[in-house]
């Protein structure tokens, strides 16, 4: 059985084209989506491939219908196929049922892995270089230093609620009652000498 998925980014965007052309093939059941590509939950795309049997074939308009990025689609499309269902795409005539479309689809998962692989040793380079010019990465301490003496400060006026503090300065509750935990720690205190009296030196110690 062929189920179609289509998906469109916002309300303002029309999915006729998508649907005419997936009923066009023979799909039996249409899924859609109107969410933008990047994000994670999809409730049309989950259902669709919670359809899709051992022998069935997810069909989509386009491949970017489908991926939030070509490593997400690699995944989506290795995961249906490990459970034994095809995945077919209408405008690149991609159909991994066929031996030549598994063959583009192994070229796709090729480039996939070449990118993460490309990512991976920019990332590494790019720190290496960092590390060799005694920078380690991540926020400056003086940053810190300075939100933290600006939210004590706030602190001290009862005006200001916890809510409004963490808005001026910029960070979360969580951060806020860190740093106020740190200033409210009791500090060590010097053990304090016995206050002079009337009666010294001691009787003892009289001649």
């Amino acid at each position: 059985m062929l189920i179609g998925y289509a998906r469109v980014s916002t309300t303002d965007q029309n999915l006729d084209l998508q649907m005419d052309a997936l009923q066009a093939t023979g799909c039996a059941q249409l899924y859609t989506d109107t969410v933008s590509g990047a994000t994670v939950d999809r409730p049309g795309l989950t259902a669709a491939l919670a359809a899709c049997r051992k022998g069935d074939t997810l069909v989509v308009w386009k491949l970017d219908r489908l991926g939030r990025s070509l490593p997400h689609l690699v995944e989506t499309v290795r995961a249906l196929g490990d459970r034994g269902v095809g995945f077919k795409s209408l405008q690149e005539n991609i159909d991994t049922t066929t031996s030549g479309g598994s063959l583009i689809f192994h070229i796709f998962a090729s480039l996939a892995e070449f990118e993460r692989d490309l990512i991976r040793e920019r990332t590494n380079a790019g720190l290496s270089a960092a590390r060799a010019r005694g920078r380690t990465g991540g926020r400056p301490k003086g940053v810190d230093q300075k939100k933290q003496k600006a939210a004590l400060a706030l602190k001290q006026d009862p005006r200001h609620s916890v809510r409004e503090i963490c808005e001026i300065v910029g960070i979360s509750r969580n951060t806020y009652y860190k740093y106020t935990r740190a200033d409210d720690t009791p500090h060590p205190q010097r053990p304090r000498r016995p206050a002079p009296s009337d009666d010294w030196p001691p009787a003892a110690q009289r001649w």
